[in-house]
């Protein structure tokens, strides 16, 4: 179990340079916002409208340019205020050189490979620039390839609108992504011609927290280091959120990274789009992913699948295949951490070791609302068929291919959802017995605490015995030190009047102590003052009228018996 006081990971920052950024930070302002579902598709009518601000109607403009005013030069509906709200441009402030990592896979279903310069499009934030970008996307010749991808990271605030403008991209893409929503969903299909498929996807990854330190120490004894005005991170002062980064270990962090793919699909070219926007935590980069994307070219079995179909949805089902790979590690590292757990659950059931058990659990919980979205993008894109392959030849066989991949990979999402499951169970199963371990110490503390109390008692009776025994003889003492004619002649008081006084304070000390109490046998609960005060007549006569009841009650009834 991990109780560091802090804990830094490595981050790349520019040229390759590394910085260390405290994994406290991330709990707070970068952690991952909770999706708002009811904003993630174009099913869904007022996106992004606030009911108490937004006005009813759109006042439709003309004057719009075709791809500086994107979105609403293309969907009327999306007003500046609502772009702003879904922060889909925000994100993208700051950014100055977006770059754009390319995979050709051409008509025959070879992956080119040109050189590295060529691969990456640098595009700086300037107006110039965003309009020779403008002019190549729509000059370009795609005629040789059967589809093109292209990894954005860093997107500027020009290059989303040229993209959205070009493919006539719906903005709940960009929203979804800048947003972390889960969604998936098809737009303006025509049959035999094209349509537009999205598929956003939230998943688990594995990253490494190394720690820089000038010389070894004891594991027993690290202490790391902190950023100015951060507290030390201990565990009690970590709150369960499954939406911030799940520290394992010092070795190990669970972090929550993002897939967000649109394709084009269309008789005249296909587009895949896959957006890493900027984030302060270890995303995956384009770079990453389109060398991963570039490799399945070199794979036999993939390789095959691209010449026995000419349907482009295979490379965005392979993209989907990197998710996979990012969850069956996270969970084999999380199966790791958690056997360290079960190990010391019998060794201790210290409060931090609990809250770790119910930090996992919660985590657990979450993934599988992850794994679910899973499923169900690989359904969705099993289920849509490429309309551009209507008038294919080998459509059937396409689409024969194209199930049986998506089921592959359906049946190991499912293997990870049980083996998630499993991992849960155990955990379940080790909180029950810590649970139980603590249940018996109490047992045994309660045991203990009884003997302790018996034995207490047995002292206490003892204590009594010897105050029954010299009570008498202090009485007596009492009693003939009294200044009474009676005992001492000569004294001017009697000892009638000592017991007068004795009576009168006596029952003054009962009527004052009654009344002051709110509750009591002597007069009903949450009475007046004054009526607790007068609570000797109160008492009297019910006492007289419980006689006087009894009385005629014994009358009544020796009546009936003489008659």
């Amino acid at each position: 179990m991990s109780t560091a006081t802090g804990i830094l990971v490595n981050l790349p920052r520019g040229g390759g340079r590394r910085f260390q950024r405290d994994v406290s930070d991330w709990q707070t302002e970068d952690k991952v916002p909770a999706p708002k579902y009811r904003h993630a598709a174009p099913s869904a009518p007022w996106p992004w409208m606030d009911f108490n601000q937004d006005n009813a109607t759109v006042n439709q403009r003309t004057d719009l340019h075709v791809w500086r005013d994107y979105p609403q030069s293309h969907f009327g509906n999306w007003t500046p205020d609502q772009v702003q709200r879904c922060r889909m441009l925000t994100i993208c402030k700051g950014q100055y050189m977006c770059q754009i990592h390319k995979v050709d896979v051409l008509a025959n279903g070879i992956f080119e490979k040109p050189e590295e310069e060529t691969r990456t499009r640098k595009i700086p934030s300037d107006d110039a620039t965003a309009m020779e970008f403008w002019d190549e996307l729509n000059t370009s010749d795609k005629s040789h390839l059967r589809v093109q991808v292209l990894f954005v990271e860093n997107m500027t605030e020009n290059v989303l609108r040229l993209l959205g403008a070009k493919y006539n991209i719906e903005p709940f893409f960009f929203a979804s992504s800048a947003n972390w929503i889960p969604s998936r969903y098809q737009e303006d299909p025509h049959d035999g011609q094209d349509d537009h498929i999205t598929v956003v996807l939230p998943f688990i990854r594995t990253i490494n927290n190394q720690q820089e330190r000038d010389s070894p120490t004891p594991s027993h004894e690290i202490r790391y280091p902190q950023e100015k005005g951060l507290a030390p991170l201990t565990d009690e002062k970590q709150t369960i959120d499954t939406q911030a980064p799940l520290v394992l270990s010092d070795k190990k962090v669970l972090l929550q990274d993002l897939l967000a793919i649109h394709m084009v699909r269309s008789v005249k070219e296909n587009i895949i789009i896959s957006y890493h926007h900027s984030s302060k935590l270890q995303k995956t980069t384009a770079k990453r992913l389109q060398s991963l994307v570039q490799r399945t070219g070199d794979s036999v079995y993939w390789q095959k699948l691209y010449n026995k179909s000419s349907d482009p949805t295979f490379v965005f089902l392979a993209i989907l295949w990197y998710a996979l790979y990012a969850w069956d590690e996270a969970l084999e590292v999380l199966y790791e951490h958690l056997s360290e757990q079960l190990e010391s659950t019998n060794a201790t059931t210290h409060i931090i070791h609990t809250r770790e058990l119910h930090k996992l659990q919660a985590h657990l919980l979450y993934y599988q609302q992850l794994l679910r979205d899973f499923h169900k993008s690989v359904e969705f894109v099993r289920n849509t068929p490429n309309p551009a392959m209507d008038n294919d030849a080998n459509r059937d066989i396409s689409e024969k291919l194209l199930h049986q991949e998506s089921d592959t990979l359906l049946a190991e999402i499912e293997r990870l959802e049980k083996q998630r499951l499993v991992q849960s169970d155990r955990l379940r199963n080790a909180m029950a017995l810590a649970f139980s371990t603590v249940n018996i110490e109490d047992s045994r503390s309660m045991q203990d605490l009884t003997k302790a109390t018996m034995r207490d008692s047995a002292a206490m009776k003892q204590i009594s015995y010897l105050t029954m025994i010299f009570l008498p003889a202090s009485y007596l003492s009492s009693v003939f030190g009294m200044n009474v004619k009676e005992i001492n002649p000569g004294t001017l008081e009697t000892l009638a009047t000592y017991v007068g006084s004795t009576i009168i304070l006596t029952a003054l000390t009962a009527w004052v102590v009654v009344a002051l109490q709110e509750h009591s046998s002597f007069h009903p609960g949450k009475q007046s003052l004054a009526r607790r005060v007068a609570w000797p007549l109160f008492y009297l006569c019910g006492m007289i009228a419980r006689m006087v009841k009894a009385v005629m009650t014994w009358w009544a009834a020796r009546r009936r018996v003489t008659d």
